[in-house]
């Protein structure tokens, strides 16, 4: 439940966020999130969390980023690391969660209602430690995807759980045709 003069505050999990979007097959226009956040309360903060990776001289998410920074979103990144595990697998290494958690328990005595917009279930803690101190929290994510994109403890801790996919038409941006030269695998990518 919204209330108008609710003071919210978005966390935005990038990497959770496009993936549920990727699952359901739709890509989001930010500008229409912070458009409907901002119809639903009082929008005090929109904060987007991404990994971005150290060794790439171009990333596929800076433009998103970039945009999202000068467009009213509290952009929060971090490089991520590639290294070889003792199998000699190549791996990379970056997460936000800690981020996040840390900017919602420091906003939360100035906010009646968090939108977390990630299934992570290791932001349950989050999710408890924000309804503990008075603050409402909704969680967007999908239980339609296969497999679900929602831990199922998060959506059911959440005051509100949104479907991400019932907010397609709302906050979904129209499909673009490829153009030639398009490789299929150069699609933003989250770490």
């Amino acid at each position: 439940m919204f209330y108008k003069d609710d003071r919210l505050a978005l966390f935005i999990d990038g990497a959770s966020l496009h993936s549920a979007s990727r699952a359901l097959g739709f890509e989001i226009d930010f500008r229409l999130v912070r458009q409907e956040f901002e119809r639903r309360g009082r929008l005090v903060r929109a904060n987007y969390y991404t990994v971005l990776m150290e060794t790439e001289d171009y990333s596929p998410v800076r433009p998103l980023v970039d945009w999202l920074a000068y467009n009213g979103f509290n952009v929060v990144t971090k490089t991520a690391r590639e290294f070889t595990d003792a199998a000699g697998r190549k791996r990379i290494k970056g997460n936000m969660d800690v981020d996040l958690v840390v900017d919602a328990i420091d906003l939360a005595p100035r906010i009646d209602h968090a939108v977390l917009l990630s299934g992570d279930g290791a932001l349950l803690p989050l999710v408890t430690a924000l309804q503990r101190r008075g603050v409402r929290v909704s969680v967007v994510s999908t239980t339609r995807s296969q497999p679900s994109m929602i831990a199922d403890e998060m959506r059911r801790q959440a005051d509100n759980f949104i479907e991400l996919d019932a907010l397609r038409e709302v906050i979904g941006r129209p499909a673009r045709e490829p153009r030639e030269g398009d490789r299929a695998d150069s699609a933003p990518v989250e770490a």
